[in-house]
């Protein structure tokens, strides 16, 4: 399976492309921004985009949605849970003083369990709430990876006191969701570096107790 990480945008946000080489399907996670070199990886593996899913509605993970999905005629995934989120990025962007970007529908409510099978791989969708109501993840079997957006980070956990987070919901969600994965698989957070499962149940200074 293909799969490259590409940080956008002022925030850095990683934005995940995962592609088959044989059907040159793809899903794209997160495109916060820089649609351009989004749209150049996808030309260079000759791949067509099956999905766009948002791991949760702050504008350095859905602010170029739109655009890809201009691009690409695929369908927008998201947690209706943001949605209140969605519709204030207006004022997100008032905060970290940039243009706002136009918003696009969300195609498909992501609900927990649900199983997109894209990429020649199954995608499962854990909702993991805390960092916003409408957080998610998403959990790769044949792969043994976990796209992790902001819930769970190297050494750290999404923060909780922006609006829609909840500090006792992240932790119940991260306990339910991810620590019951396998010890080895990989996470890619939504900034910053990869780790794994194992790795955080042991150093990561928030999971002490969980």
């Amino acid at each position: 399976m293909i799969h490259e990480i590409l940080p956008v945008g002022m925030l850095q946000c990683n934005c995940s492309i995962f592609g088959d080489e044989t059907t040159r399907e793809a899903l794209v996670i997160d495109p916060g921004g820089e649609i351009e070199q989004i749209l150049a990886i996808l030309a260079r593996h000759e791949l067509t985009v099956k999905a766009i899913v948002i791991t949760h509605a702050h504008i350095d993970h859905i602010g170029g949605a739109k655009k890809l999905k201009a691009a690409t005629g695929a369908p927008v995934w998201m947690n209706l849970n943001d949605l209140e989120l969605y519709e204030n990025l207006d004022m997100q962007a008032q905060w970290l003083g940039i243009e706002p970007p136009e918003r696009t529908s969300i195609d498909v409510p992501a609900r927990d369990g649900d199983i997109l099978t894209i990429a020649g791989a199954g995608f499962e969708v854990r909702h993991t709430p805390g960092h916003t109501q409408g957080s998610l993840c998403l959990w790769i079997p044949s792969g043994n990876k976990l796209v992790a957006g902001d819930t769970l980070f190297r050494d750290s956990i999404g923060r909780t006191d922006l609006p829609g987070g909840n500090q006792r919901q992240i932790f119940v969600s991260i306990r339910d969701k991810l620590l019951n994965l396998p010890d080895d698989a990989i996470v890619i957070p939504g900034h910053g570096p990869a780790t794994t499962i194992g790795r955080e149940k042991q150093f990561n200074p928030f999971l002490n107790g969980l």
